[in-house]
């Protein structure tokens, strides 16, 4: 049986949250889903994505995986839940946006980190997961001003926004101004997210507000 905690947390979201929306729920079901984004996320359990960007049902398409990673593009016939997502997000739903978020403290980033230093890998599917960051590119002045940890973080996010644009369907849709990448980090203790300028190659925080 389901937990009293996860139950009664049910019950509420019926009781309150739904029933307030109800219009709103009724009207995604009956129309469909147009989300403002894709959301590349970690499964990390202190990672709310709806939270930090205060959104609704029907905002946000998420995705979530160990690490926050988008693979390369590799179409070779095998399960790739993560690369079905960006493309059903680019294809279908024409999301205008689509957001890498890395984080602090991320616990897949660490594990690289410890098999960088010879840790030897007992997993059968983690360490093969994230296998895809070998050669990850650590920017030295990423080190100097956030530290090594979210450095590695930072580096993360910027490769899976390289990865991003292998697919056709995402390059594609970039070039003709359909489309927008961003790469975001969001620190857990502070609440601050910091964002990928790619002219300059920066991470700074976001800023408070922009031109609509």
């Amino acid at each position: 049986m389901i937990s009293k905690e996860l139950l009664d947390g049910y019950w509420r979201f019926r009781n309150d949250s739904h029933s307030a929306d109800k219009g709103r729920y009724e009207q995604l079901a009956a129309l469909g889903q147009a989300p403002r984004a894709l959301v590349v996320a970690c499964c990390d359990s202190r990672v709310d994505v709806s939270a930090i960007f205060s959104a609704g049902p029907g905002d946000l398409f998420i995705v979530r995986n160990v690490a926050n990673l988008v693979p390369p593009f590799q179409p070779d016939g095998k399960f790739h839940s993560t690369s079905a997502a960006v493309e059903y997000a680019a294809l279908v739903l024409k999301v205008p946006n689509i957001i890498v978020l890395g984080h602090s403290h991320c616990g897949g980033i660490a594990a690289y980190r410890q098999k960088l230093q010879g840790k030897p890998d007992n997993t059968d599917f983690i360490g093969t997961w994230l296998s895809q960051l070998e050669g990850l590119d650590v920017k030295e002045q990423d080190i100097k001003t956030f530290g090594q940890e979210t450095a590695f973080e930072l580096a993360g996010v910027r490769q899976s926004l390289a990865n991003l644009r292998m697919f056709d369907a995402v390059r594609e849709k970039e070039t003709e101004g359909m489309l927008a990448l961003h790469g975001l980090h969001f620190d857990i203790g502070s609440g601050v997210v910091l964002a990928l300028e790619e002219e300059t190659d920066t991470f700074s925080p976001l800023p408070e507000s922009v031109e609509a």
